[in-house]
Order: structure tokens, then C-alpha cells, then sequence
């Protein structure tokens, strides 16, 4: 079955004023599109990868053909990441996670705001295209920021909360102001998601 782009979880002017609808638009309806459109046309006439999931494939990259290995590996990656990405954002969304997510998060960094200021000063830093992501390494929760569309699966890593840091998901809004942007963000976050992620990664 080929991939396909899973439907926006809400209006494109649902996150307003923090991410703006034409730039929810473009982001889904292009860039995410052009991810899997690319990812389908890579697979062709390779029946056995066309029926692994995109986790498979990228944990899998040493076994992919060597001629379309880079093309799987930014459209698996653009999809996969994507598709998490618009699942923890939601309308009237921001504040601070609770629970065992709450927990974790103070335990390993500290404070909420300690992890917020260390996952804003990784977007931040991220030079060029890429993401910002909370994950499990080695059963440790941590901060680390990936190149254009990798996600830390590549490597063992088990991401469950990100943040793109490409300038198209910001650029008609903020501009060169990625640290704005990266600040703004916060109010969008689906904190009942991510906590259900962090539970299925913990697994």
C-alpha cells in the first residue's frame, strides 16, 4: 500500500496567532505531500519495502538499495516526523504537562522550564534545516536536535515530542525570528498527546 498523508487533526487556522493558517496550508498540504509522493515514487518496483512501515524503513537504511537509501531516508523521515509533529499541537493547546510526563521531564532536566529554555536553545542552534526533539536514549530521557528531516529512530533513538525548525514551518510569519517562533510554539502544544507518546515510548 502506498503511504499517504494523514488529514490535518484540525482547521489550518486553528493554531492562530502563533502559526499562521496559509503557512499550516503550505506545510501539510505541500511540503508534508511532496514527502510522501517522493517516499512512494522511491519505493517503486520494490515490493518488499512497499510494505514496511516508515519505522521499518528507517531503522532499516543499511538494508535499503543503495540508489534510492537517500531518498528514503529524507521522505521516510519527513513523513514520519511530520506526522507526529501536527498530532501534538491542537487548538486552545500550550500551559505544562502533568503526571508521569511532568515527572520525567522534572527529573531529567530539572524543572519545566529548564527543558523548555534547553529544547528552545537546541532549535535555536540547530544550524540550517531541521528538528528539535524529547527522547528516550538508552532509556534516559534527553534533548538533541537532528540535520533536514532525520529523526533519532535512525540511531536507536525514540522520539515522541519535536519540533520543526525548517523555516518553511515559520517563515511567512516570523522570518528570519526563528527564537520567536520556537517561543510561540509552546502555546499550540497537545500536552494529553505527547503524554500518550511518552507512554508508548517508555514501552
Amino acid at each position: 500500500m502506498p503511504f499517504t498523508v494523514p488529514p490535518l487533526p484540525y482547521a489550518f487556522d486553528a493554531l492562530e496567532p502563533y502559526i499562521d493558517a496559509k503557512t499550516m496550508e503550505i506545510h501539510h498540504d505541500k511540503h508534508h505531500a511532496a514527502y510522501v509522493t517522493n517516499l512512494n515514487k522511491a519505493l517503486e518496483g520494490h515490493a518488499d519495502l512497499q510494505n514496511k512501515t516508515v519505522e521499518q524503513l528507517l531503522t532499516g537504511l543499511n538494508s535499503i538499495p543503495e540508489a534510492i537509501r537517500t531518498a528514503v531516508r529524507n521522505n521516510a523521515g519527513g513523513h514520519l516526523n511530520h506526522s507526529l509533529f501536527w498530532k501534538i499541537m491542537k487548538k486552545g493547546g500550550g500551559g505544562e504537562p502533568s503526571g508521569d510526563l511532568a515527572t520525567a521531564i522534572n527529573g531529567a532536566f530539572g524543572s519545566f522550564a529548564d527543558f523548555k529554555a534547553k529544547l528552545i536553545d537546541a532549535g535555536t542552534k540547530r544550524f540550517g534545516s531541521g528538528w528539535a526533539w524529547l527522547l528516550f536514549r538508552d532509556g534516559k530521557l534527553v534533548i538533541e536536535s537532528t540535520a533536514n528531516q532525520d529523526n533519532p529512530i535512525i540511531d536507536g533513538g525514540k522520539a515522541f515530542f519535536g519540533i520543526d525548525v525548517w523555516e518553511h514551518a515559520y517563515y511567512l510569519k516570523y522570518q528570519n525570528r526563528r527564537p520567536e517562533y520556537l517561543e510561540a510554539w509552546w502555546n499550540t502544544i497537545n500536552w494529553a498527546q505527547v503524554a500518550e507518546n511518552f507512554a508508548d515510548a517508555k514501552k
